[in-house]
């Protein structure tokens, strides 16, 4: 009996697995220095709705930067945001989809968090270093990526079905596109952004 179960757990297994697909492309951005930190997505889902990870995302503060400098998440997912720098650092938005949040200012090692509940593109700033700027792209789907400075992208395990795909950054456009996700293989869409 206890094989039979093993079994057909496999099957599902590979039967659900099966029933997915990737979306890979290339993203190439006009007047800028490189192609990366394009966030790439599948919109909201009619019908569906996703639970956030219980696990935080990550943003750190190193060297006066945010890092990553684009950071996208599911909406419901709380962000930690840590100082890794030896001076006192600051986390705000002036956003009011993240409620203008302020964590206020702390020292090197500690980690204040946020959870982010609406779509969104929050800018993230330091009121001690106003150089500092980062994104927490807050999105419907699970199905997201952010592309390499060569523009490349992949989001892997996408089920099969019809989608819009979506792509942000911070100064480009691009329309969003209609694709179909096949079972089990890959689809290919390459985007072009411009101011």
């Amino acid at each position: 009996m206890k094989q039979l179960i093993l079994i057909i757990i496999i099957l599902i297994y590979s039967i659900n697995f099966s029933l997915a697909g990737d979306i890979k492309g290339k993203v190439k951005a006009k007047g800028i220095k490189h192609s990366g930190d394009v966030v790439i997505y599948i919109d909201k889902i009619p019908g569906k709705s996703f639970s956030p990870p219980k696990e935080h995302a990550k943003m750190d503060q190193k060297n006066l930067t945010f890092i990553p400098h684009v950071l996208p998440i599911l909406s419901g997912t709380t962000v930690d945001f840590l100082n890794s720098d030896d001076v006192l650092h600051n986390v705000f938005t002036p956003e009011h989809c993240a409620s203008k949040f302020n964590l206020g200012t702390w020292p090197k090692g500690e980690i204040r968090s946020y959870t982010f509940k609406e779509e969104c593109a929050a800018t993230m700033l330091c009121n001690v270093h106003p150089e500092m700027e980062a994104w927490v792209l807050t999105l419907e789907s699970p199905y997201y990526t952010v592309s390499e400075k060569d523009g490349t992208y992949l989001i892997k395990d996408v089920p099969a079905g019809a989608y819009t795909l979506k792509v942000w950054h911070k100064k480009l456009k691009a329309s969003s596109v209609k694709i179909t996700v096949p079972e089990d293989d890959t689809v290919t869409q390459d985007f072009e952004l411009k101011k």
